[in-house]
């Protein structure tokens, strides 16, 4: 589903992304864990090409974008709506309820039928546990609440993956559990998803493959039992012993 190679991310002097190789199969669960600054964040942008790769190769599905060459603005569209992405802060729109912010992408990115798309988001948000919320604003909704509003979102442009970039790290603890819980069931369901999160339990639980980078590169990956259990690169037990 997801191909990655030799990508390389550059701001000015300063490289961010160093060669990376990753492949994802269609519905698994791919987490990437590691310290600030390691380009957990940039790698997830760089995949849905907020922002553009300095070079490599990235596929997704049957797209594929080599950053070697000019990549056009129209490519780049195309190739976006194979993804969707579920961020740190929920950036819903304020003055739109939350179905009015489900609705959007369909209404005026494929410019889908009003009547469809009401339909259908209004059975996501049903679906992350907000069926009675539909009319509400985000000031309205806990932290949660509006993370799962940016779940159905994401779901309604019925992309072929979903990345998530540290969807709970901007709530309190106790609405962290409603949000992996709807995680969790996208996993069942087979849904693709890359995460970059700092919830291990989650990893242990849900990854398929577990990745750990630091400065830029791929330390080690592997299944959850060989990263959280006996990892093979001592930098990834230093990690782990930090935060577990």
């Amino acid at each position: 589903m997801i191909s990655i190679q030799g990508l390389t991310k550059s701001f000015d002097q300063l490289e961010v992304l160093k060669g990376i190789d990753l492949s994802v199969e269609k519905g698994q669960v791919v987490v990437v864990i590691g310290p600030s600054g390691s380009g957990k964040t940039t790698l997830l942008r760089c995949l849905n090409i907020l922002e553009v790769p300095t070079n490599g190769v990235v596929s997704i599905g049957e797209k594929i974008l080599d950053f070697s060459r000019h990549v056009s603005n129209k490519e780049i569209v195309e190739f976006r709506r194979q993804t969707g992405m579920v961020f740190q802060s929920y950036n819903l729109f304020p003055h739109k309820t939350a179905l009015e912010n489900v609705m959007e992408g369909p209404l005026v990115v494929k410019k889908e039928g009003r009547e469809a798309v009401r339909k259908k988001a209004e059975a996501l948000l049903s679906k992350v546990g907000l069926g009675d919320k539909i009319d509400y604003y985000p000031f309205q909704l806990s932290g949660g609440q509006q993370q799962r509003v940016g779940i159905a979102r994401a779901l309604a442009m019925e992309p072929n993956v979903l990345l998530f970039d540290e969807p709970t790290s901007a709530l309190d603890p106790e609405l962290v559990g409603e949000v992996l819980k709807v995680m969790k069931d996208l996993a069942k369901e087979g849904m693709t998803m890359v995460v970059v999160t700092h919830e291990m339990r989650f990893a242990k639980e849900v990854a398929n493959e577990v990745i750990f980078m630091e400065d830029g590169v791929v330390v080690e990956k592997g299944e959850p039992e060989e990263i959280f259990v006996a990892p093979k690169e001592e930098r990834t037990r230093q990690f782990l012993r930090m935060i577990q």
